[in-house]
């Protein structure tokens, strides 16, 4: 279940608004331009065919016909017909919102450039439209881009770019590049660029829980020049509850219970809850329960799912059935998460038969398990060396319209190979693509290594490396040295030379004792002059060679 927090986001700039606050003009109308803006060539600048259009013209209008083009040029090409029409019998022209509205769509369609010379030649340009210039970068990964189009915001005007602020600071929160963050919210600071307002302090506040700095986001906190809100708050709580540090946590949630100008709400509480539960706290996870109950404050889904995981994965599965059952009571219905948690418990403590019983009993309450729950059973069958069942709850998976993830099958390959059931490993490895789950390089490793291990079974295993390289993924020190046992105990001479020089050419090292097998395997062959050979290569070429215990130790990171 993912952690309970709320992200601080930047203040968003007045925009376009959303198309349920804007009302929907003639539906004819908009069909009627539509169909016109299709028919014209937006490289040549005919505006004949819209004239038609001008008495109807107003800012809803335009805003509606721009978000229903998915061809931004035609958007554009409506935009600026409407910009001067003529005749104009409305004196109509173009609000802000109308600018934001084509501003985001030709941003969403990365023409950049495009709209900055719109913008600029309409002398449009503001602090709340660059600010949409910043997030699209940002969102592109275009930090450098995104901190010039800062710097071109501070040059509009000072104490006029606070939004331009937020989401540069934004940006680099979410890129996780905090110390450039703070060296610009210093600057905003030191050299009152702008006001800085909530937003700016919290977004920074976020940035250093995220990285662990709470004594930071504390400074910062402290010496806020307005009243923090209660995202400020959650945000803090958060941080120190990542943390483990319940007392900061708490004198934090205490402070906000103090202010006059808000009040704790469900995910101020749930995330206190989750930071108990997650120290093993149960006792004041209840308490704070309690807490948010006595100041009205209802406990939600995630609320109880927070305590229901936490249970569960302390093994203390019957309490989390108990949540569970209150939970109801309150007329809250458990959902996914609710039960993979259950799911988790009952394998935690062993109870493997009542994990898959209750899995069955999600799919017969209409529930859809997804790839999670499915996924705990699915390796809870293999830790008890049950692969078939595994196998076939995969199957089920994929009748059901969930695709398995690459983690259950490998899990599933380590035991039909332990188990000595190879052949069924390489049918399902052969099968996985099928099933919509491509395989990665620890699938053919573990299914290529295991068949290596069976004698004459080495073209099969051709086979199988011939496709793994077709899929993009090379063979490893590990793999060569398991071809190069495969071919030892196959007694192919020929193969296992290749194999070795392979090995050799890649600087790979080779297990000591697969190393010992291949040299007396050419001395059986009477391959002694090879056997030679190999020995003066392995000192020339200084090839490692591990003993079983390193290899092994190699193997398994």
């Amino acid at each position: 279940m993912a952690q309970p927090f709320g992200k601080a986001i930047a203040k968003p700039p007045p925009s376009s608004s959303s198309s349920s606050t804007i009302p929907i003009p003639n539906l004819s109308l908009l069909t009627s331009i539509a169909s016109i803006l299709q028919n014209l060539n937006p490289k040549i600048p005919d505006f004949s065919p819209l004239i038609q259009f001008s008495p109807y013209l107003t800012p809803n209008l335009v805003i509606h016909v721009i978000k229903n083009q998915k061809n931004p040029h035609h958007a554009l090409h409506f935009f600026n017909w409407a910009s001067n029409p003529n005749p104009n019998p409305n004196n109509y022209s173009h609000t802000p919102f109308c600018y934001a509205a084509i501003t985001d769509l030709l941003l969403s369609h990365s023409l950049f450039s495009t709209a900055y010379s719109l913008l600029r030649h309409s002398n449009k340009l503001s602090d709340s439209l660059i600010c949409k210039f910043i997030n699209a970068l940002g969102h592109r990964g275009d930090i450098r881009g995104a901190i010039h189009w800062f710097h071109k915001a501070k040059n509009l005007g000072r104490g006029h770019c606070v939004y331009s602020c937020n989401a540069i600071l934004g940006v680099l929160v979410r890129a996780n590049r905090v110390n450039i963050a703070k060296a610009i919210y210093d600057q905003v600071l030191a050299k009152a660029v702008v006001e800085p307002d909530v937003y700016t302090h919290t977004t920074m506040i976020r940035g250093f829980c995220k990285v662990g700095m709470v004594d930071s986001a504390i400074k910062v906190f402290d010496e806020m020049r307005c009243e923090p809100n209660i995202v400020t708050y959650n945000t803090l709580i958060h941080g120190f509850c990542k943390r483990g540090q319940m007392e900061g946590a708490r004198w934090i949630f205490d402070k906000l219970i103090e202010s006059k100008n808000c009040a704790p709400d469900a995910l101020s509480f749930t995330t206190l809850i989750y930071g108990y539960s997650k120290r093993g706290e149960f006792q004041k996870a209840l308490e704070c329960l309690k807490e948010m109950v006595e100041r009205g404050c209802s406990p939600n889904v995630v609320t109880y799912n927070t305590l229901i995981e936490c249970l569960c994965l302390s093994g203390e599965v019957d309490e989390a059935k108990k949540m569970m059952s209150r939970m109801r009571l309150n007329g809250l219905k458990d959902n996914v998460a609710t039960n993979t948690s259950l799911l988790k418990g009952l394998c935690i403590v062993g109870k493997s038969d009542e994990a898959v019983k209750h899995l069955r009993e999600m799919v017969s309450r209409g529930m859809k398990p997804d790839v999670k729950a499915y996924g705990v059973v699915v390796n809870e069958y293999c830790k008890i060396r049950k692969p078939r069942e595994a196998v076939s709850l995969l199957r089920e998976m994929v009748a059901r319209g969930v695709k398995p993830s690459v983690s259950s099958f490998n899990a599933v390959f380590r035991v039909l190979v332990d188990e000595w059931k190879i052949d069924e490993g390489v049918i399902l490895l052969k099968q996985m693509s099928q099933m919509g789950c491509s395989p990665n390089f620890l699938s053919y490793c573990i299914v290529i290594c295991g068949l290596c291990k069976v004698k004459g079974r080495m073209q099969a295993v051709e086979e199988l490396v011939s496709d793994m390289l077709q899929n993009g993924h090379n063979l490893d020190a590990t793999m060569y040295n398991c071809l190069l046992g495969g071919y030892c105990d196959d007694g192919d001479e020929e193969m296992a030379l290749k194999t070795f020089y392979d090995i050799r050419d890649k600087k790979f090292f080779i297990n000591q004792d697969i190393f010992c097998t291949f040299v007396k395997m050419l001395c059986a062959k009477g391959k002694l002059k090879e056997a030679e050979t190999v020995f003066e290569e392995m000192l020339v070429q200084e090839i490692p060679v591990k003993r079983k215990a390193e290899a092994k130790a190699t193997e398994e990171q």
